[in-house]
């Protein structure tokens, strides 16, 4: 957990369609088994996952890239149940930026650190002082009349047929509208795109440096895992703490019986 390495190999399986609760919680029983046969976990180990939505309370509040019968659905309970264990959910760009922030690309940065995920969608993890600011999805802001990532995420520059230098002409539009916002100290860019930076880092303009997340496509997996072993910690606190009795309401005055009314 201290550095971020893969105990296993990283297995992957394709997105069920619909992807509805139920089908995305089988998918997952088969990957989780594939990871424990090569690589066994204790049995009260819990599991991290990350989604593309806003998560409370692990309650998946919004779905722009999966099944609209995720809103309002307990991620934590449906994808527990169907596992065998705790579960805590995490928006998935919030879980990459995690990782980068406590163990990657920004692990010694200070002030405030932007991370972008750039694949399917626009992902966006935003930390103050290493503190996690959750669920900004800032991949949803208007750019040109249209959400930032129906213009510029990866699936959308394939999708316009962009070369690397158009889609980051357009991309730094996008950035300069987020440091007119936040004025991040430094962004981080992971996803899909963040593998081939070399073929458009020289045509990106920012005022704060943008670097490539350390991880890559497996910031998601570390900051989902260490976002899971933080909330077991919190609970385990929680539940070792005495319970404290509620405060007595204040005694009234005694009533004084058969004391004569007073008549002025």
């Amino acid at each position: 957990m201290g550095t971020g390495e893969l105990l296993s190999r990283r297995h992957r399986l394709d997105t069920p369609r619909p992807s509805t609760p139920e089908a995305v919680a089988k998918t997952i029983v088969d990957l989780v088994g594939q990871s424990l046969t090569e690589c066994p976990i204790p049995d009260d180990a819990p599991a991290g996952m990350g989604l593309p939505g806003v998560i409370k309370s692990g309650v998946v509040m919004t779905a722009a890239n999966i099944d609209k019968a995720w809103v309002g659905s307990s991620a934590d309970e449906i994808v527990g149940q169907a596992i065998g264990r705790r579960v805590y959910a995490i928006n998935d760009a919030d879980a990459a930026g995690l990782a980068e922030v406590r163990l990657g690309a920004g692990r010694d940065a200070r002030g405030t650190v932007l991370m972008l995920t750039v694949g399917t969608g626009i992902g966006s993890g935003l930390f103050v002082d290493g503190r996690l600011v959750p669920d900004t999805e800032l991949g949803h802001i208007e750019l040109h009349g249209r959400d930032a990532e129906l213009r510029l995420s990866g699936v959308a520059r394939e999708r316009r047929r962009m070369r690397w230098k158009t889609w980051a002409t357009e991309f730094n539009d996008y950035i300069a509208h987020l440091e007119a916002y936040l004025w991040p100290d430094l962004i981080i860019l992971g996803g899909g795109v963040s593998k081939v930076m070399d073929r458009y880092r020289e045509f990106l303009k920012s005022r704060a440096p943008i670097v490539p997340a350390q991880y890559r496509n497996t910031s998601g997996i570390i900051g989902a895992a260490l976002n899971a072993a933080d909330l077991q910690a919190r609970d385990a606190l929680r539940a070792s703490e005495p319970a404290q009795a509620p405060e007595a309401a204040p005694a009234s005055e005694p009533a004084q019986a058969n004391e004569p009314a007073q008549v002025s």
